[in-house]
């Protein structure tokens, strides 16, 4: 495996000649993110040594490399979900390419489910925690100690830094944004009313099937890592709404100009 990631970052090194500032992955609906992005190089996962493939729709397949706010940023537009029958190496394979690319800081997105009362369809959250709920962690098995410790520590599982250049870019744009933590499931059913119910129970502001195992890896690395959320669907024992991918998509993409202006704020000012 390590062989593979540093074939598959050498390549990538070789095409962009650069250390960029920033890895940037789009999770479901997200994709237009990446229409703000000045492009210097794009390339297909088919044509990356190593790279996996992307069977969801919401997720185009390609890796952007190019200028965003004045920083360098290398975009996954695209990312790999344990429901779609890959391995958790698999999964997290980019984020390890990422580390060995140089890449220090590591901004993820993701579409997920709302327990917090206090949310509503379209809302976005940042993560502040989350809660491991995947019957696979990424780290199982024998440890790469090139690429980091046994144990990893995970007091600070998303960058405080990072959430308070964001929290400002909100607050100057006037947007309404939200901290919260996130719940990990495997996937690939939308939950239950009750197991909505139980996300709430056990903590959780919202409920995915993403993202906590880019976050396990990255902090093995000892990156940073910031991420936000869009609420796509509300759930719990007392709403039994039905929901599809379609209206996922939609409700990210009702929410994407403020996306859209956080992330970009947190690139600009971020040092």
């Amino acid at each position: 495996m390590l062989e593979k990631i540093k074939e598959t970052a050498d390549f990538i090194r070789n095409i962009i000649q650069e250390t960029p500032d920033f890895a940037v992955v789009l999770g479901s609906g997200l994709g237009k993110l990446q229409n703000e992005v000045e492009p210097i190089h794009i390339l297909e996962y088919k044509d990356i040594p190593n790279f996996p493939q992307t069977t969801v729709a919401g997720h185009s397949g390609k890796l952007i490399y190019g200028k965003l706010e004045g920083k360098k940023v290398l975009m996954m537009s695209g990312r790999f979900h344990y429901y779609e029958g890959h391995s958790m190496e698999t999964v997290t394979f980019p984020v390890r390419v990422f580390h060995l690319l140089g890449i220090k800081n590591l901004i993820l997105s993701n579409a997920c489910g709302g327990v917090n009362p206090a949310y509503q369809v379209a809302d976005i959250v940042i993560l502040k925690d989350h809660i491991n709920m995947m019957p696979e962690h990424p780290l199982r098995g024998r440890n790469i100690d090139e690429l980091g410790p046994r144990f990893v520590d995970m007091s600070e599982p998303y960058s405080k830094k990072m959430i308070a250049v964001a929290e400002h870019t909100a607050a100057e744009q006037d947007i309404k944004i939200h901290q919260g933590v996130y719940v990990a499931l495997q996937g690939p059913t939308f939950e239950t009313p009750a197991e909505y119910g139980m996300i709430k129970a056990i903590g959780g502001d919202m409920v995915g099937m993403s993202t906590v195992p880019e976050v396990i890896v990255a902090r093995h690395m000892e990156m940073d890592v910031f991420c936000i959320s869009v609420i796509t669907d509300l759930g719990g024992p007392d709403i039994a709404l039905a929901v599809s991918h379609e209206e996922v998509l939609n409700a990210a993409n009702k929410a994407m100009p403020n996306v859209i202006a956080v992330v970009k704020g947190l690139i600009k000012n971020y040092q």
